[in-house]
Protein backbone atom coordinates (compact mmCIF):
# COMPACT_ATOMS: atom_id res chain seq x y z
CA UNK A 1 0.00 0.00 0.00
CA UNK A 2 1.35 3.44 -0.69
CA UNK A 3 2.29 5.99 1.73
CA UNK A 4 -0.99 8.26 0.26
CA UNK A 5 -2.97 5.48 0.39
CA UNK A 6 -2.28 4.33 3.64
CA UNK A 7 -3.02 7.81 5.37
CA UNK A 8 -5.93 8.31 3.44
CA UNK A 9 -7.24 5.26 5.63
CA UNK A 10 -5.95 6.38 8.71
CA UNK A 11 -8.25 9.76 8.12
CA UNK A 12 -11.32 7.36 6.93
CA UNK A 13 -10.66 5.50 10.69
CA UNK A 14 -10.55 8.69 12.51
CA UNK A 15 -13.58 10.34 10.97
CA UNK A 16 -15.51 7.18 11.63
CA UNK A 17 -14.52 7.80 14.95
CA UNK A 18 -15.29 10.98 15.51
CA UNK A 19 -18.84 10.46 13.74
CA UNK A 20 -19.83 6.97 16.10
CA UNK A 21 -18.61 9.34 19.14
CA UNK A 22 -21.22 12.23 18.42
CA UNK A 23 -23.98 9.13 17.55
CA UNK A 24 -23.49 7.85 20.87
CA UNK A 25 -22.88 10.22 23.65
CA UNK A 26 -25.40 9.30 25.74
CA UNK A 27 -23.56 5.79 25.84
CA UNK A 28 -20.54 4.67 27.75
CA UNK A 29 -17.90 4.97 25.78
CA UNK A 30 -14.32 2.85 26.35
CA UNK A 31 -11.36 2.57 25.11
CA UNK A 32 -11.90 -0.79 23.77
CA UNK A 33 -15.13 -0.50 21.77
CA UNK A 34 -13.79 2.84 19.92
CA UNK A 35 -11.00 0.73 19.32
CA UNK A 36 -12.59 -1.59 17.30
CA UNK A 37 -14.50 0.85 15.56
CA UNK A 38 -11.38 2.58 14.27
CA UNK A 39 -9.84 -1.20 13.27
CA UNK A 40 -7.04 -0.49 15.32
CA UNK A 41 -5.50 -2.17 18.55
CA UNK A 42 -6.90 -0.77 21.57
CA UNK A 43 -2.85 -0.77 23.26
CA UNK A 44 -2.20 1.56 20.65
CA UNK A 45 -5.45 3.47 19.83
CA UNK A 46 -5.59 6.03 22.90
CA UNK A 47 -1.81 7.43 21.30
CA UNK A 48 -3.08 7.76 17.85
CA UNK A 49 -6.12 9.17 18.81
CA UNK A 50 -4.34 11.95 20.59
CA UNK A 51 -1.60 11.79 17.81
CA UNK A 52 -4.36 13.01 15.36
CA UNK A 53 -7.00 14.62 16.92
CA UNK A 54 -4.43 16.88 18.81
CA UNK A 55 -5.96 16.02 22.26
CA UNK A 56 -6.42 13.10 24.60
CA UNK A 57 -9.86 10.97 23.95
CA UNK A 58 -10.55 11.84 27.48
CA UNK A 59 -10.46 15.52 26.87
CA UNK A 60 -12.37 15.12 23.78
CA UNK A 61 -15.13 13.16 24.77
CA UNK A 62 -15.47 15.74 27.73
CA UNK A 63 -15.43 19.20 25.45
CA UNK A 64 -17.54 17.06 22.67
CA UNK A 65 -20.14 16.44 25.61
CA UNK A 66 -20.02 19.92 27.05
CA UNK A 67 -20.68 21.44 23.21
CA UNK A 68 -23.56 19.49 22.61
CA UNK A 69 -24.99 20.28 26.09
CA UNK A 70 -24.47 23.55 25.49
CA UNK A 71 -26.57 23.31 21.93
CA UNK A 72 -29.07 21.97 23.86
CA UNK A 73 -29.26 24.01 26.75
CA UNK A 74 -30.30 26.81 24.32
CA UNK A 75 -32.54 24.65 22.10
CA UNK A 76 -34.75 23.19 24.67
CA UNK A 77 -35.22 25.98 27.31
CA UNK A 78 -37.72 23.68 29.27
CA UNK A 79 -35.70 20.72 29.49
CA UNK A 80 -34.53 19.96 32.87
CA UNK A 81 -30.53 20.40 33.36
CA UNK A 82 -30.36 16.14 34.69
CA UNK A 83 -31.79 15.20 31.19
CA UNK A 84 -29.30 17.15 29.66
CA UNK A 85 -26.80 15.48 30.99
CA UNK A 86 -28.06 12.04 31.05
CA UNK A 87 -28.47 12.77 27.13
CA UNK A 88 -24.66 13.50 26.59
CA UNK A 89 -23.70 10.91 28.80
CA UNK A 90 -22.93 12.56 32.15
CA UNK A 91 -24.17 10.39 34.94
CA UNK A 92 -25.73 13.09 37.03
CA UNK A 93 -26.88 16.89 36.61
CA UNK A 94 -23.48 17.39 39.05
CA UNK A 95 -21.09 16.07 36.75
CA UNK A 96 -22.22 17.64 34.12
CA UNK A 97 -21.89 21.02 35.61
CA UNK A 98 -18.05 19.91 36.98
CA UNK A 99 -17.15 19.56 33.09
CA UNK A 100 -19.25 22.49 32.21
CA UNK A 101 -17.78 25.08 34.11
CA UNK A 102 -13.98 24.00 33.43
CA UNK A 103 -15.28 24.22 29.65
CA UNK A 104 -17.26 27.15 29.59
CA UNK A 105 -16.63 28.79 33.20
CA UNK A 106 -20.19 29.04 34.33
CA UNK A 107 -22.80 26.09 35.24
CA UNK A 108 -25.48 25.24 32.68
CA UNK A 109 -27.78 27.19 34.15
CA UNK A 110 -25.91 30.60 34.27
CA UNK A 111 -25.18 29.25 30.64
CA UNK A 112 -28.68 29.32 29.77
CA UNK A 113 -29.98 32.57 31.40
CA UNK A 114 -26.78 34.49 29.67
CA UNK A 115 -27.45 33.29 26.26
CA UNK A 116 -30.92 33.68 26.21
CA UNK A 117 -30.92 37.23 27.48
CA UNK A 118 -28.04 37.79 24.96
CA UNK A 119 -30.75 36.03 21.98
CA UNK A 120 -33.20 38.07 23.65
CA UNK A 121 -31.59 41.46 23.29
CA UNK A 122 -30.67 40.58 19.94
CA UNK A 123 -34.15 40.02 19.03
CA UNK A 124 -35.26 43.56 20.49
CA UNK A 125 -32.57 45.05 19.07
CA UNK A 126 -33.47 43.69 15.24
CA UNK A 127 -37.17 44.28 15.39
CA UNK A 128 -36.14 48.10 16.60
CA UNK A 129 -34.37 48.45 13.67
CA UNK A 130 -36.30 46.55 11.34
CA UNK A 131 -37.95 49.83 9.71
CA UNK A 132 -34.21 51.52 8.86
CA UNK A 133 -33.74 48.28 7.78
CA UNK A 134 -36.99 47.99 5.35
CA UNK A 135 -35.55 49.82 2.11
CA UNK A 136 -32.58 47.54 2.22
CA UNK A 137 -34.63 44.63 2.73
CA UNK A 138 -36.87 45.35 -0.70
CA UNK A 139 -33.64 46.19 -2.37
CA UNK A 140 -32.69 42.19 -1.67
CA UNK A 141 -35.92 40.97 -1.77
CA UNK A 142 -35.89 40.93 -5.48
CA UNK A 143 -33.42 38.93 -5.46
CA UNK A 144 -35.69 36.29 -3.72
CA UNK A 145 -33.28 36.58 -0.25
CA UNK A 146 -34.68 36.51 3.00
CA UNK A 147 -32.23 38.98 4.67
CA UNK A 148 -34.25 38.60 8.54
CA UNK A 149 -35.11 35.36 9.40
CA UNK A 150 -37.47 35.06 12.04
CA UNK A 151 -40.18 33.74 14.08
CA UNK A 152 -42.15 33.67 11.12
CA UNK A 153 -39.53 31.27 9.42
CA UNK A 154 -40.90 28.93 11.31
CA UNK A 155 -44.35 28.51 9.62
CA UNK A 156 -41.82 27.24 6.53
CA UNK A 157 -40.69 24.49 9.23
CA UNK A 158 -42.11 20.23 7.62
CA UNK A 159 -41.48 17.58 9.75
CA UNK A 160 -40.07 14.88 7.32
CA UNK A 161 -38.80 10.69 7.43
CA UNK A 162 -35.71 10.53 5.70
CA UNK A 163 -34.29 7.30 4.24
CA UNK A 164 -30.44 6.40 5.36
CA UNK A 165 -28.44 7.89 2.04
CA UNK A 166 -24.72 7.15 1.39
CA UNK A 167 -22.53 9.78 0.38
CA UNK A 168 -18.89 10.97 -0.38
CA UNK A 169 -17.39 13.89 1.21
CA UNK A 170 -14.80 16.05 1.56
CA UNK A 171 -14.26 17.30 5.05
CA UNK A 172 -13.52 21.05 6.08
CA UNK A 173 -12.01 22.08 9.51
CA UNK A 174 -11.97 25.06 10.42
CA UNK A 175 -14.52 28.62 10.43
CA UNK A 176 -17.72 28.39 9.10
CA UNK A 177 -19.26 31.10 6.81
CA UNK A 178 -17.61 32.47 3.83
CA UNK A 179 -14.65 29.75 3.79
CA UNK A 180 -17.27 26.75 3.49
CA UNK A 181 -18.48 28.76 0.36
CA UNK A 182 -14.40 28.80 -0.90
CA UNK A 183 -14.00 25.25 0.53
CA UNK A 184 -17.33 24.05 -1.79
CA UNK A 185 -16.24 26.28 -5.00
CA UNK A 186 -12.35 25.22 -4.77
CA UNK A 187 -12.22 21.76 -3.78
CA UNK A 188 -15.62 20.05 -4.06
CA UNK A 189 -16.96 20.94 -7.38
CA UNK A 190 -13.96 20.20 -9.36
CA UNK A 191 -14.25 16.62 -7.32
CA UNK A 192 -17.30 16.20 -8.22
CA UNK A 193 -16.45 16.81 -11.73
CA UNK A 194 -13.87 14.82 -11.85
CA UNK A 195 -15.73 11.61 -10.10
CA UNK A 196 -19.13 12.44 -12.55
CA UNK A 197 -21.16 13.38 -9.50
CA UNK A 198 -22.43 16.68 -10.96
CA UNK A 199 -26.74 16.03 -10.69
CA UNK A 200 -26.44 14.55 -7.79
CA UNK A 201 -28.29 15.70 -4.79
CA UNK A 202 -25.44 17.80 -2.20
CA UNK A 203 -25.06 18.01 1.52
CA UNK A 204 -23.29 20.21 3.80
CA UNK A 205 -22.94 18.44 7.12
CA UNK A 206 -22.23 20.52 10.28
CA UNK A 207 -20.72 18.48 12.66
CA UNK A 208 -20.25 21.42 15.44
CA UNK A 209 -21.84 24.22 16.93
CA UNK A 210 -19.86 27.72 16.37
CA UNK A 211 -21.25 29.10 19.16
CA UNK A 212 -19.79 26.47 21.02
CA UNK A 213 -17.01 25.12 19.60
CA UNK A 214 -13.52 27.11 18.66
CA UNK A 215 -13.47 28.43 15.32
CA UNK A 216 -10.25 26.19 14.36
CA UNK A 217 -12.10 22.56 15.49
CA UNK A 218 -15.08 23.08 13.72
CA UNK A 219 -15.81 20.34 11.41
CA UNK A 220 -17.84 20.47 7.99
CA UNK A 221 -18.32 17.72 5.50
CA UNK A 222 -19.15 18.35 1.93
CA UNK A 223 -20.38 16.33 -0.36
CA UNK A 224 -23.35 14.65 -2.31
CA UNK A 225 -25.35 10.98 -2.85
CA UNK A 226 -23.45 8.48 -4.37
CA UNK A 227 -24.25 4.98 -6.07
CA UNK A 228 -23.45 2.01 -4.75
CA UNK A 229 -20.55 0.91 -6.58
CA UNK A 230 -18.62 4.28 -6.04
CA UNK A 231 -15.27 4.23 -4.94
CA UNK A 232 -14.24 6.79 -2.70
CA UNK A 233 -10.36 8.00 -3.72
CA UNK A 234 -7.63 10.70 -2.20
CA UNK A 235 -9.30 13.11 0.61
CA UNK A 236 -12.86 11.61 -0.20
CA UNK A 237 -14.79 9.64 2.12
CA UNK A 238 -17.79 7.44 2.25
CA UNK A 239 -20.50 7.45 5.26
CA UNK A 240 -24.27 7.33 5.48
CA UNK A 241 -26.45 10.60 6.30
CA UNK A 242 -28.66 8.49 8.91
CA UNK A 243 -32.10 8.20 7.93
CA UNK A 244 -35.07 8.73 10.78
CA UNK A 245 -37.68 12.32 11.18
CA UNK A 246 -35.70 15.62 11.12
CA UNK A 247 -37.33 18.99 11.04
CA UNK A 248 -37.02 20.78 7.20
CA UNK A 249 -36.86 24.64 6.83
CA UNK A 250 -36.56 25.43 3.28
CA UNK A 251 -34.55 28.30 2.86
CA UNK A 252 -33.28 30.50 0.13
CA UNK A 253 -30.57 33.08 0.86
CA UNK A 254 -26.90 34.20 1.28
CA UNK A 255 -24.59 32.19 3.33
CA UNK A 256 -23.87 34.89 5.75
CA UNK A 257 -27.98 34.23 6.77
CA UNK A 258 -27.45 30.63 7.68
CA UNK A 259 -26.86 31.45 11.45
CA UNK A 260 -29.88 32.93 12.06
CA UNK A 261 -31.73 30.46 10.30
CA UNK A 262 -30.16 28.20 11.90
CA UNK A 263 -30.75 30.35 15.46
CA UNK A 264 -34.77 30.74 14.25
CA UNK A 265 -35.63 26.71 13.65
CA UNK A 266 -33.53 26.09 16.97
CA UNK A 267 -35.22 28.99 19.62
CA UNK A 268 -38.31 29.93 17.59
CA UNK A 269 -39.42 26.61 16.27
CA UNK A 270 -38.34 23.79 18.28
CA UNK A 271 -39.24 24.43 21.60
CA UNK A 272 -43.02 24.35 20.31
CA UNK A 273 -42.79 21.35 18.94
CA UNK A 274 -43.09 18.92 21.63
CA UNK A 275 -39.82 17.59 19.68
CA UNK A 276 -36.15 17.64 20.80
CA UNK A 277 -32.97 16.96 19.23
CA UNK A 278 -30.92 13.85 19.12
CA UNK A 279 -27.22 12.85 18.35
CA UNK A 280 -27.39 12.60 14.33
CA UNK A 281 -25.94 15.35 12.65
CA UNK A 282 -27.54 18.45 11.10
CA UNK A 283 -26.92 19.31 7.88
CA UNK A 284 -28.10 21.22 4.33
CA UNK A 285 -29.78 19.71 2.16
CA UNK A 286 -29.62 20.75 -1.96
CA UNK A 287 -31.98 18.90 -4.15
CA UNK A 288 -31.11 17.78 -7.51
CA UNK A 289 -33.23 20.81 -8.66
CA UNK A 290 -31.77 23.40 -5.81
CA UNK A 291 -31.01 26.99 -7.54
CA UNK A 292 -27.96 29.17 -6.86
CA UNK A 293 -27.22 32.68 -8.96
CA UNK A 294 -23.41 33.33 -8.55
CA UNK A 295 -23.96 36.94 -9.27
CA UNK A 296 -25.84 37.55 -6.03
CA UNK A 297 -25.00 34.47 -3.81
CA UNK A 298 -28.23 33.12 -3.36
CA UNK A 299 -28.85 29.60 -3.08
CA UNK A 300 -32.17 27.46 -2.11
CA UNK A 301 -31.47 24.16 0.51
CA UNK A 302 -33.38 22.74 3.45
CA UNK A 303 -31.85 23.27 6.60
CA UNK A 304 -32.29 19.84 8.77
CA UNK A 305 -31.97 19.28 11.99
CA UNK A 306 -32.65 15.64 13.36
CA UNK A 307 -35.77 15.30 16.08
CA UNK A 308 -37.33 13.34 18.13
CA UNK A 309 -40.31 13.27 20.49
CA UNK A 310 -39.48 15.04 23.74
Amino acid sequence: MSTLKSRDVYVGRMHRVSEYIDQHLDQYLDLETLAEVAHFSPFHFHRLFSAWMGETLGAYLRRRRCEVAATRLLAQPRLAVLQIALGVGFGSAEALTHAFNARFGCSPTSWRLQQSASDAAKSSHDQANSKADQARQEKFGKNGVSNSISAEAAMQVEVIERKPTPVAYLRYVGPYGDPVSTFWQTQVYPWMVTNGLLGQARYGISHDDPKVTASEQCRYDAGCEIPANFVATGDAHRTVVPGGKYAALKYKGVVAEFPPAWDSLLRDWLPSSGLQLDSRPMFEYYPVDSRYDPATGVLECKLCVPVMPL
